[in-house]
């Protein structure tokens, strides 16, 4: 199934799920078409054909 993160195609497996599109959550927050999805939601968020995901890392710095 296609998606798009960070503006980038990628395919992932029909059923795939939030966090299987990012190897450590600390620190990032996701969107799924426009919508943030509270970390606690993630492992119930199927993502479905089309869907745009955007994942953000917070940095520190100045």
């Amino acid at each position: 199934m296609h998606v798009t993160v960070n503006g980038q195609p990628r395919e992932v497996p029909d059923g795939a799920r939030l966090p299987s599109l990012v190897a450590d959550a600390r620190g990032v927050a996701a969107a799924v078409n426009g919508v943030v999805v509270r970390g606690s939601d993630w492992p119930s968020t199927v993502l479905r054909e089309d869907d745009r995901i955007e994942v953000v890392t917070a940095r520190q710095g100045g």
